[in-house]
């Protein structure tokens, strides 16, 4: 039964790979694209639609705005394409705008974008697999019932993918990805010529009416509605920051092939995004949330159809394949598939900076340490866990979980871009050459215009969306500083704790070794020749008297040993075990603090989960207790039950340690022989 977890593990995650194969994870440009562009890409299929939520709130009226908000989401996404271009060509380790903000604003700052990106990464996990579910529940009734449970079921297959590597997960990835993006082309490309050959296209919804609870976009509401419907469509802009992340994971030379890969995602997003919101725009489709202010009215019947619309993307398929079915369902299920498949953006971005906040201090070091396959095993599964947590108390959905998107991720631009413009400052106070300062100010002017651009949508963000779910986006993050700043004095203080002094390379007086005997067998003999062979200055062996006549014959058995070490039986009239050792002990100490005290415990191995009940409780204990004596060293002498050579046998075959280590082949032999 011993060997059904590590066969599992193998089948689900594949073989171990050693650190030297690390440079073979690498990604080349055409599988870096789907891995971190799948974010941006899938912000098609929720985006147009999250416009006309809220554009629906002042009635049909408000669809007029559909163009010029979409226009300037676009234009948005330009500037911070444009912007990110120069973040990853001159910061390539893998913070990105942690340390970009750290490096040139101070680390308060850099933890105020670390905060925000790390809850925007669970955000980015959740709200793409609830888009998912909810498109995948268009075509069958079981799913949209039980759309919290399927979501938490891609939740974790999606993480069990990511854990197996990033080369592999990204193979995974890449062809659905481009299939999506066919399916989309396809449909812009099918739609517009079927408009320029005059054909009438309507969407399912063309013939509903919009009932809102706004009367119309006129005066300072109106300006505010629009505003807001801005905010929503700036969800197009998740995931750029993904890639300045994970620069090194590019083949080199790193930072010129990520720049590469920004701008094709910038192309294809814009393509993308602009086309599917015209093409919603022309075929009159359209989207209300009754949470949010606005219905869909069906006028031959007067009942609220709210409920029962399709997705913006869906309906305009449908219109535009009306003509070809099958077209339609690809596109809806490679839909589908991109938002389960946009969580990986996440998968990618978040444990990367989690390795670096702990390798800063401000997360714990397991956060670091690469698992079996290279892959940053722990971050993976911490932001698993998060993401299937807000699931649950979200119950998936979209419209509730898409209100605390966008805020963290805007927060991480204009710190960005706030750092990018003083790390072109500094450089050019010390650059002469008039070409490269040339390049700097180009460079610099792009960042400036990122840096206004947004700030200025992170204040309509923060401002529009906050009563809406947003401000606890606005908690959450001062929550995550603290806790980092927290950690990070906690590791600070410890290394201070630890700084070595004069005093710790003085040899201690003497060294009194115990050891500890319950009864004569074999564990205790070897405790006691083992504790001989160090040599210690004094060597005494010690007992609990728990029961008198017990105590009289462990006595008189140790005399009949003849061994050079005395016995010494310590009265417990409450019959406890550790009480009695530890003021011993103490005492011990206390007669001669410069000596060093050394508590030998035999222990058994053993080889089954419940021989654990049976045996070692009372050592576990005392070794809990004595940990916390200062000058105190434990040292537990094992001995191998019969059962623990089954156990032996199986870490013997895997030898996990030298592989994860890479050592070389001969080393990971002698390791397994050891």
């Amino acid at each position: 039964m011993s060997k059904v977890p590590d066969v599992a593990k193998r089948l689900l995650l594949g073989r171990a790979l050693r650190s030297g194969q690390a440079h073979e994870q690498l990604l080349p440009k055409r599988i870096a694209l789907p891995v971190f562009a799948s974010d941006a890409l899938s912000s098609v299929a929720y985006a147009p639609q999250e416009i006309l939520i809220t554009l629906g709130i002042a009635g049909l009226a408000g669809y007029a705005f559909t163009p010029w908000v979409g226009a300037a989401v676009i234009l948005i996404l330009l500037v911070v394409v444009a912007s990110y271009r120069q973040n990853v060509r001159a910061y390539q380790s893998g913070g990105g705008d942690f340390e970009v903000a750290t490096t040139n604003l101070g680390g308060n700052w850099g933890l105020v974008v670390a905060s925000a990106l790390l809850v925007d990464y669970v955000l980015t996990v959740a709200v793409s697999i609830s888009s998912a579910v909810e498109n995948l529940g268009s075509f069958s009734h079981l799913i949209h019932e039980h759309k919290v449970g399927f979501a938490i079921l891609i939740v974790a297959v999606l993480t069990m993918l990511n854990l197996r590597g990033l080369k592999e997960s990204g193979i995974a990835f890449a062809i659905p990805t481009y299939l999506f993006m066919f399916a989309v082309f396809t449909m812009m490309i099918w739609g517009f010529a079927r408009l320029a050959a005059g054909a009438e296209l309507r969407a399912e919804t063309a013939g509903l009416e919009v009932q809102g609870t706004a009367t119309g976009v006129a005066g300072a509401a109106g300006v505010f509605l629009l505003l807001r419907a801005f905010a929503s469509g700036c969800a197009a802009l998740t995931g750029v920051e993904a890639i300045s992340n994970g620069v090194p994971a590019f083949k080199k030379p790193k930072g010129q092939n990520a720049a590469k890969t920004l701008a094709m995602l910038g192309l294809v997003a814009v393509t993308m995004f602009g086309g599917v919101t015209a093409l919603a725009y022309l075929t009159h489709a359209k989207a209300a949330d009754p949470m949010h202010g606005s219905r869909l009215i069906d006028p031959a019947t007067g009942q609220d159809v709210s409920k029962s619309q399709n997705t913006v993307i869906t309906q305009v398929a449908e219109t535009v394949f009306s003509n070809f079915t099958p077209m339609y369902a690809f596109l809806t299920v490679m839909t589908a598939l991109i938002l389960i498949l946009a969580a990986n953006t996440a998968y990618n971005g978040f444990p990367v900076l989690a390795s670096v906040l702990a390798q800063n201090r401000y997360l714990p070091r397991q956060l670091h340490t690469r698992g079996d396959r290279l892959a940053f095993s722990n971050g993976i599964l911490m932001l698993a866990g998060a993401a299937i947590l807000l699931i649950y108390v979200f119950q998936a959905d979209v419209t509730k979980l898409i209100q605390l998107y966008i805020l963290g991720v805007f927060v991480s631009f204009t710190v960005s871009q706030t750092g990018m413009v003083r790390h072109w400052n500094r450089l050019l106070r010390t650059e002469n050459d008039p070409a490269k300062r040339r390049q700097m100010r180009t460079s610099r002017l792009i960042n400036t215009i990122g840096l206004i651009i947004t700030g200025t949508v992170l204040v309509i963000v923060l401002v529009t969306k906050f009563t809406h779910g947003a401000w606890i986006v606005c908690i959450a993050m001062p929550v995550l500083f603290l806790l980092m700043r927290g950690i990070r004095t906690h590791y600070d203080r410890v290394a201070v704790e630890l700084e070595p002094d004069e005093e710790e390379y003085a040899l201690p007086a003497r060294n009194h070794a115990i050891v500890l005997v319950s009864k004569i067998h074999k564990p205790t003999l070897r405790a006691v020749a083992y504790a001989r062979a160090t040599r210690p200055s004094i060597l005494e062996a010690v007992t609990v008297a728990v029961d008198s006549q017990e105590a009289a014959r462990l006595q008189d058995e140790w005399d009949a040993l003849d061994l050079p070490v005395p016995l010494k039986v310590l009265d417990s009239p409450y019959r406890e075990i550790t009480r009695p050792v530890l003021d011993y002990v103490r005492n011990v100490r206390r007669k001669s603090p410069r000596d060093v005290v050394t508590v030998y415990i035999p222990e058994y191995v053993v080889g089954r989960w419940w021989e654990h009940v049976l045996h070692n409780q009372s050592a576990l204990r005392l070794k809990g207790r004595l940990l916390f004596q200062p000058g105190v060293m434990v040292t537990s002498v094992p001995w191998q039950l019969a059962s623990s050579a089954r156990r032996k046998a199986r870490v013997e075959r895997l030898a996990s340690g030298p592989v994860r280590r890479g050592d070389p082949p001969e080393q990971t032999k002698l390791a397994e022989r050891d």
